[in-house]
């Protein structure tokens, strides 16, 4: 059975990592709402949500997919490249352990989960601020056995923090691209839909149980998926 695991958000969300965008006002009950509106997505999806505490010591760990890569076959536990967001490991850890078998990012390792884009069997890692490619050899040290093939996107992830903010997977054939913070050329095996140039940060979506969950705040780029069907 499909599930997701989810984190509440930190009510010192305002003190959270940040890299490119400027330190602004953060409307914690506004985002709260908005996290509960994503995990109401994920159950209309048919994906039951397991929701772990809050922690007003770790201001990103409403951010999960970070700690946690999880395929059919594992979930690999990251090292974040932020050494603040380590301490929010043993909890999301302890969370999957009920349901996969854990394998570590280790020293001098780092990855982000946001740098690895999974579509089907080929896994592609973003080298940012965030990843090392000690990180990424390990992932291919760890995920070729079990078949997938790691690339590493080197150099390439430098006007936004992490891979998965320019290219996100719609399916195992299609992928949503802002071009202009991520190499096309790369991912040229798959069909790319382009974000709305009016819309930068909308390479952002979620498929999951036949659906993509996606912003309502990029309506361009949705008119856009629409069309692509």
């Amino acid at each position: 059975m499909m599930m997701a695991i989810t984190r509440d958000v930190s009510p010192a969300l305002e003190r959270c990592e940040l890299t490119h965008l400027p330190r602004t006002t953060i409307d914690f009950e506004r985002a709260r709402m908005q996290h509960a509106a994503y995990e109401r997505c994920l159950i209309e999806a048919v994906c039951p949500v397991e929701r772990l505490a809050a922690d007003a010591t770790m201001p990103d760990s409403v951010f999960v997919e970070d700690i946690a890569v999880v395929f059919d076959e594992l979930a690999l536990i990251t090292r974040p490249g932020a050494a603040s967001r380590r301490v929010e490991t043993p909890a999301v850890a302890d969370a999957l352990a009920r349901y996969r078998t854990l394998r570590y990012i280790e020293s001098p390792g780092c990855v982000d989960g946001g740098d690895v884009l999974v579509v089907g069997e080929h896994v592609f890692v973003g080298q940012s601020t965030r990843t090392n490619a000690a990180g990424i050899e390990q992932m291919r040290h760890i995920l070729d056995p079990y078949g997938y093939t790691v690339e590493e996107v080197e150099g390439e992830v430098t006007a936004c923090l992490h891979l998965k903010s320019a290219v996100t997977a719609l399916s195992d054939d299609v992928l949503l691209m802002n071009r202009e913070w991520t190499d096309a050329d790369r991912f040229a095996r798959f069909t790319i839909v382009d974000v709305d140039p009016a819309e930068p940060l909308a390479a952002n979506a979620l498929p999951i149980g036949g659906l993509v969950i996606f912003p309502a705040a990029f309506p361009r780029t949705e008119r856009r998926l629409t069309a692509q069907g």
